[in-house]
């Protein structure tokens, strides 16, 4: 009687303790799918507004061609990781002052398989280099 008495509480303990991983378990995953939803919602809006800002830059300075900067970033993402594919890439930056040669595009680059890296480009005689 002693002996099933202390085997139902050990059953009662593990029980307890599996409910709590699996409770820790689902929260860890909703706190992930919210995490993800925020970020989401923050390259969205880094990208809009780096949009409305490379419109404003290309309203005043022609050298802000899209086409162009992308190529370079690709082109900076290509040396940097050969071999490595170039999933997608979004401008989240454009910092047009004064001049040309301060100008700088940052871009996030995501990479196939996973994992992202930022680039970031600056004007130096007219042409989209890498900045290191």
């Amino acid at each position: 009687m002693v002996v099933a008495s202390i085997w139902v509480v050990a059953g009662i303990v593990v029980g307890a303790f599996v409910a709590l991983l699996i409770v820790l378990f689902l929260g860890g995953l909703v706190a992930m799918a919210r995490r993800r939803a925020a970020m989401r919602a923050q390259l969205r809006a880094e990208v809009e507004a780096a949009d409305h800002a490379l419109a404003a830059a290309r309203a005043s300075d022609r050298g802000w061609e899209r086409p162009t900067i992308e190529a370079a970033a690709r082109t900076a993402f290509d040396r940097r990781h050969p071999g490595r594919v170039l999933a997608d890439l979004a401008l989240v930056q454009v910092v047009d002052q004064p001049g040309t040669d301060a100008d700088q595009a940052v871009f996030r680059a995501f990479i196939e398989g996973g994992g992202e890296e930022t680039i970031t480009l600056g004007r130096r005689d007219g042409a989209w280099v890498a900045v290191p």
